[in-house]
């Protein structure tokens, strides 16, 4: 951990941007991808508020001006990152039934994967809710999109009839399921899991919906 922070500036040095321009992109996405695996891997050894620039720019061989001139900032980069190991966007998802959408949705990352993310969202949680940019990257990246993809899909319900368009749950449908997926290990000490998960949307996001179940 010493060797990725050597030469590392403070937090509040790291987040004064070099003059950047234009933020033309110059980085392929097999660089980007590669990018934002190492944002990853910085996050879980020494979490946001110790991630500087500059030890992202050590792990990846990159200029910090290069960085800034792509992602602005950490909170940015950060976000980006988080996106960029989903796998899929959600609106890509069409069974053509509303409990076969929540179980593909399910069934998309493994249990391993799953375990990973959950660990690494509590550890950003503290640092989202205390630093604006980043709560402004994340629901500019990532909540904003992904409410509008879950809008989609539940719309889709409504059209075919599975799920009433006055449901008061309809509101709710995000709320219980990142509930269900970031609580598991605060309550049971358990990660989530896909076994885990398709349960929860069989038992309670479904009959809150209207939606029957087998």
């Amino acid at each position: 951990m010493a060797g990725v922070l050597k030469g590392a500036t403070t937090p509040a040095q790291d987040e004064q941007p070099a003059p950047a321009p234009g933020r033309r992109s110059r980085i392929t996405p097999e660089r980007e991808a590669e990018l934002y695996e190492a944002v990853l891997e910085l996050l879980r050894d020494v979490g946001y508020d110790a991630l500087t620039m500059d030890a992202v720019a050590v792990r990846t061989r990159s200029s910090k001006a290069t960085l800034y001139r792509q992602w602005g900032g950490k909170a940015e980069l950060v976000a980006k990152a988080i996106r960029n190991c989903k796998p899929g966007g959600i609106g890509d998802v069409d069974t053509g039934s509303l409990r076969g959408d929540f179980h593909a949705l399910a069934r998309r990352e493994d249990d391993c994967a799953m375990e990973q993310n959950s660990a690494l969202m509590r550890g950003l949680a503290m640092a989202i809710h205390h630093n604006p940019d980043l709560l402004r990257a994340f629901r500019e990246l990532l909540v904003e999109p992904e409410m509008k993809d879950f809008r989609n899909v539940l719309q889709r319900a409504v059209d075919r009839g599975e799920v009433r368009a006055d449901n008061p749950a309809l509101d709710f449908v995000v709320h219980m399921l990142i509930g269900a997926f970031a609580t598991r290990a605060l309550i049971e000490d358990q990660p989530p899991t896909q076994a885990f998960l398709l349960s929860y949307i069989d038992a309670v996001v479904l009959p809150a919906l209207g939606v029957p179940t087998p």
